[in-house]
């Protein structure tokens, strides 16, 4: 049987030739025909079988006809398919960019990972056939730059595996925006409950093809499997590419963190690796999928977001480093090699923990794995991979280096740097922090060389809210109830009216004693007395002086350096530190309000003031301005 038999369109044939393709596979033959009689399909058949063939053919010759008979139609998103992972939806697109080279159609994929923006250009210029993830597919959604209000045919491929990943809840709202009549097609590896379940609500009296039994691998595959220790599975995987000189070799891990390392051990041991999971940026991914597919990398290693659809030309050996935790996980796994009629090699490396799921396996596919050859690897001759230990973060101090041995400097012991219970281990008792909370005394800065007696000054004490203070009282101090301190200055300037509220008494010469004199450790405001030789301020304030001065008008000299003389100097003035009681304790409570006139207490916490002056106005409650 050849395809122009299938009825389709010379354009394809000639595509599909060039491709290197004479005749269809079984499940083409039976899925062409019935997508082009337009009915909903559930097709099922093993992974490498020309699956992606057997609906893009048919949908290319469907728009090919659709827009032979309206010439005049508008250009629109008339199919649409769903995959499940970004690398397929590159190669389903590149597949139809292929098979559609001869005909006047367009086609875009969209997956996330990379910008929107191209996504977007494409589709404003027209597209014919969209090839997507449901993700990325929902962002345009939301974002209405995609109309799927002409939509015709909606292909679900590898629906198995959407519904593992968890994409169910997106294809249900995927499929409530899509118009109700439509031509749905669903094809999949494997067959479970779910799947069954989901073409229930999806397709409307499909046709179902299975070419072969459910859950089944290809024949020309040779399996085999290892059972040894987990600490000697890379040096045997090594052992066993460099014996056999193998020269592409997609080996499948369980983690993402056991893909890098293993990488990693390769690459160190001369064989080229390189690591693709889901952390990887997309333009990694792609780059590594590239090498690989050159000739370049000769060892892929990858977690199972590379198990569905991969086409790799010719892939000889698939490795399986751990078992996966879904048995039909292996049989996407080593379905990378084997494909289009080809044999291929598949190993499992099994430590002992793994053999419940090597007879669930085996249970599911109806075959016994064969014991493979270790081509002369000895266990006990080579190095057990040790366990890996990560240390645990300082979380009290991010920039302490970490400790090294001992005798390593300063990060080891003998740089003072080691185990702070050394003292215990020689009978000894190290003194407890003075603070009680566990932490390092501060230690005492050292002026430096040069430096000058005034510079050289201890920072102030921060004022401290009292502990019992009640959180509802207002009072005329220099900390608020948060524990910052107040807006204004208090009592600095009697004279200019600043520092002191309406109603408050004058701060005189002799009230400096009283309670109106400046707090100890407060910064505080300009006297009006004389100052002495030393700078201290008399009591008495100076007369003033009307008229010049012997007779003499006063120059400008000299009134800079009375000027000077009068107000104190800035480096004698105590340094004003934020009024923090813990550093690392739960810090001041601090209220940003929205305008000036939501800083004020309300009028109900006003009228529960004792005692406050007519016309008073309170304190602010915040610094916030």
């Amino acid at each position: 049987m050849s395809f122009e038999s299938l009825g389709l369109a010379e354009p394809l044939v000639k595509a599909v030739n060039e491709l290197g393709y004479t005749s269809p596979t079984p499940i083409q033959q039976q899925a062409i025909p019935a997508v082009l009689g337009g009915g909903d399909l559930l097709a099922g058949a093993q992974t490498g079988t020309g699956k992606t063939a057997g609906f893009t053919l048919p949908i290319l010759q469907r728009l090919h006809t659709f827009y032979t008979e309206h010439r005049s139609a508008k250009r629109a998103v008339r199919a649409l398919i769903l995959t499940p992972t970004r690398e397929l939806a590159a190669q389903v697109e590149e597949s139809v960019r292929a098979y559609s080279k001869y005909l006047k159609l367009r086609s875009t994929v969209m997956f996330g990972g990379v910008s929107i923006n191209p996504q977007i250009d494409a589709l404003k210029r027209g597209v014919d056939i969209v090839v997507a993830t449901p993700g990325r597919l929902l962002d345009h959604m939301q974002q209405k730059t995609i109309d799927l209000s002409d939509l015709d045919i909606l292909v679900l491929d590898e629906a198995d595996r959407m519904l593992d990943m968890g994409f169910i809840h997106d294809i249900k709202r995927v499929l409530a925006k899509l118009p109700p009549r439509r031509q749905n097609l669903l094809f999949s590896a494997t067959f479970s409950k779910d799947i069954t379940d989901l073409a229930g609500k999806l397709l409307h009296n499909p046709e179902r093809i299975e070419v072969t039994p459910p859950n089944t691998t290809v024949e020309r595959i040779e399996q085999r499997v290892f059972r040894l220790a987990a600490s000697h599975k890379r040096s045997l995987l090594a052992h066993l590419i460099t014996a056999g000189a193998w020269e592409q070799v997609l080996v499948f891990t369980r983690t993402k963190h056991g893909a890098n390392r293993l990488a990693e051990y390769l690459d160190k041991h001369g064989l080229s690796a390189v690591a693709i999971h889901g952390n990887k940026s997309q333009n990694a991914r792609t780059k590594a999928l590239a090498d690989f597919k050159a000739g370049e990398v000769r060892i892929l290693v990858a977690t199972d977001i590379a198990a569905r659809g991969l086409d790799i030309d010719q892939l000889p050996h698939v490795v399986n480093f751990e078992l996966p935790n879904v048995d039909e996980d292996y049989v996407h796994r080593i379905g990378r090699t084997g494909r289009a009629g080809r044999s291929g090699e598949a190993i499992s490396l099994v430590a002992p923990d793994e053999e419940k799921l090597l007879k669930s396996i085996e249970r599911m596919t109806k075959q016994k794995i064969a014991d493979g050859d270790l081509m002369g690897f000895d266990s006990s001759a080579v190095e057990a991979e040790k366990p890996e230990v990560r240390e645990r973060p300082d979380v009290r101090n991010p920039r302490t280096p970490p400790r090294g041995p001992k005798g390593d400097g300063p990060n080891g012991g003998g740089g003072g740097g080691g185990r702070r219970d050394k003292g215990k281990d020689k009978g000894g008792k190290e003194k407890a922090p003075a603070n009680g909370r566990g932490e390092r005394p501060a230690r005492e800065q050292k002026p430096r060389e040069g430096t000058p007696a005034r510079e050289q000054r201890q920072p102030s004490q921060p004022p401290r809210a009292a502990a019992d203070r009640a959180p509802d009282e207002f009072l005329d101090d220099d900390v608020d109830n948060f524990g910052n301190r107040v807006d204004y200055v208090p009592q600095a300037k009697p004279a200019q009216g600043r520092g002191r509220r309406p109603g408050a008494p004058a701060q005189g010469g002799a009230a400096g004693a009283g309670a109106g004199a400046p707090r100890t450790g407060q910064p505080q405001g300009r006297q009006n007395g004389p100052r002495s030789s030393n700078g201290a301020t008399t009591g008495t304030p100076p007369a003033k002086r009307s008229g010049p001065r012997n007779g003499a008008p006063r120059d400008g000299q000299a009134r800079r350096e009375e000027s000077r003389n009068r107000r104190p100097a800035r480096d004698d003035q105590p340094r004003e530190e934020p009024a923090v009681q813990n550093p690392r304790g739960p810090g001041p409570k601090i209220i940003h309000k929205e305008s000036k006139s939501d800083r004020f207490p309300t009028p109900e916490q006003l009228d529960q003031l004792p005692g406050r002056p007519r016309g008073e106005k309170p304190a602010l409650l915040t610094r916030n301005r």
